[in-house]
């Protein structure tokens, strides 16, 4: 678990959240036991391979996956001490936009074609008789000029199509923030971008963080924008969490054996060009019937007995950084990783 903040930093609560789906071929547990806390004002990355529930967590944030199929199974988000799990529709409705904002993985997609880009940003005030049309679209436009959209009052009346896509992004963006919510959270959204537009959205969402206050929960699968943009991290696989810590402690003092084969599956400046890359053998756990033990130690080469027969606890390596690893556990023999490291040491 992670150190406790003050009630008032803290924005965003969540304890153990497990969360399922009903398929065809039975019971998918997606997300399982997952733990943390987002203070005001942090950037807070999630990471990992497709598949391992870090959308699923992002999206049972503000319940946006369908319930059925989908049911939380057991846990808690509480959002400045309020829950959100037992909240209805309607409920969520007043959290969505205005407290809570949420910029999708693909804006080709998740705009509306049939309709202006402005009137979709307005979407978040339907239904708040407190916030007047005119108003809602000088802050819209406010808010593209914001995200930097030049000619905004123009680009306020245009359909999707006539933008490009990193302006289509930035449309996003500015959807998600002109409610002024205290979270956005970000899942994988320069996902289908160039380089170039990638640098340029996440230079905004820091610059934006900064003016704003604003804390962010950023998915995606990237290491190097978790090392770019966030403060924290959080590192899932199998639908649990495997280590959480600093940027610094993920990077420089990785504790998990997953951590460790996501660093050195991807290219990295320090290495010779002809350095070919580790792939992590194996394949990710059958989530339909999860493994008893550690999710990884299949695919782990430092595995023991007791790595298949019950889960890890998280072993606090130092303030903030934990490890869910028996590899942590006091008695367990020491390692070094196959690069010459030792696991949990700069």
């Amino acid at each position: 678990m992670e150190n406790s903040q003050k009630p008032e930093e803290i924005l965003l609560d969540i304890n153990n959240l497990t969360f399922s789906f009903h398929t065809y071929g039975g019971v998918v547990k997606a997300v399982r036991g997952v733990s943390f806390q987002v203070k005001k004002g942090e950037i807070v990355g999630i990471v990992g391979e497709s598949g391992c529930g870090k959308s699923v967590t992002a999206q049972c944030i503000l319940k946006l996956n369908p319930e059925p199929p989908g049911f939380f199974e057991d846990g808690s988000i509480r959002y400045k001490g309020e829950e959100i799990v037992t909240k209805s529709d309607r409920e969520m409705r007043k959290i969505r936009g205005m407290e809570i904002g949420f910029i999708f993985q693909d804006p080709m997609t998740s705009l509306n074609p049939t309709m202006r880009v402005g009137k979709q940003i307005e979407e978040v005030f339907v239904g708040r008789p407190e916030v007047s049309k005119a108003e809602a679209k000088r802050r819209a436009i406010e808010m593209l000029k914001l995200v930097g959209i030049s000619d905004a009052e123009r680009r306020y009346s245009q359909y999707p199509h006539e933008l490009s896509g990193g302006m289509k992004q930035r449309v996003m963006i500015a959807r998600a923030l002109v409610g002024k919510p205290g979270i956005i959270i970000a899942d994988e959204p320069t996902t289908s971008l160039d380089v170039t537009i990638e640098a340029q959205i996440l230079d905004l969402l820091k610059q934006l963080q900064k003016e704003l206050g604003t804390s962010i929960i950023f998915i995606t699968h990237d290491l190097g924008v978790i090392a770019k943009l966030c403060d924290r991290v959080l590192v899932m696989y199998g639908g649990k969490v495997m280590e959480r810590g600093s940027v610094r402690d993920i990077f420089y003092r990785t504790g998990h054996p997953y951590t460790h084969g996501l660093m050195h599956s991807v290219p990295r400046l320090d290495i010779s060009k002809d350095t070919e890359l580790e792939p992590i053998e194996g394949t990710p756990p059958d989530l339909f019937a999860p493994p008893a033990g550690c999710p990884f130690a299949a695919r782990c080469e430092y595995a023991m007995k007791v790595c298949y027969e019950a889960q890890p606890p998280e072993f606090p390596l130092e303030e903030g950084h934990a490890s869910a690893c028996w590899l942590k556990h006091p008695d367990a023999p020491p390692v070094e990783w196959a690069d010459g490291g030792k696991g949990g040491e700069a």
